[in-house]
């Protein structure tokens, strides 16, 4: 088991991860983690534990695992975001068909100026966009 284990292993956690050094070359045959550096994905940058030096391997895996992170993150806020266009239909749908009296009064205003407060975002970047293109054009 012990030769498929990786040689770092991050534990993710909010803006980031810790970063171990993952050994099992020991006298015990246990695996030991050694916490070797923190990740903090908001700022793209990372640290090393301690007073540790961190080696050009440890960079490298960690640098790699940004990337990898990141474009992870991403593919999810993407999921996301389709998942309330879903949320969005459906309560649609459970409004025009389900809900009681009572119900869409707790619930239509919060709903009301949330979706004024995207539509306006949405407007404003779509027409960014639209006069972006066309001075590239120009």
């Amino acid at each position: 088991m012990s030769a498929d284990l990786p040689e770092y292993y991050f534990r993710v956690r909010d803006n980031g991860a810790a970063v171990f050094r993952v050994d099992t070359e020991n006298r015990q045959r246990r695996i030991e983690m050694e916490q070797i550096a923190v990740v903090n994905t908001n700022r793209g940058d990372y640290k090393a534990q301690g007073d540790r030096t961190l080696t050009d391997e440890d960079k490298a895996a960690i640098t790699a695992w940004m990337k990898e992170r990141m474009v992870t993150l991403s593919q999810r806020t993407i999921d996301d975001i389709y998942r309330a266009v879903d949320h969005l239909n459906l309560t649609t749908q459970w409004a025009q068909s389900k809900a009681t009296e009572a119900e869409l009064e707790a619930v239509s205003d919060p709903l009301l100026l949330a979706m004024h407060d995207l539509r306006g975002v949405l407007v404003r970047k779509k027409a960014d966009r639209l006069l972006n293109a066309s001075e590239n054009k120009n």
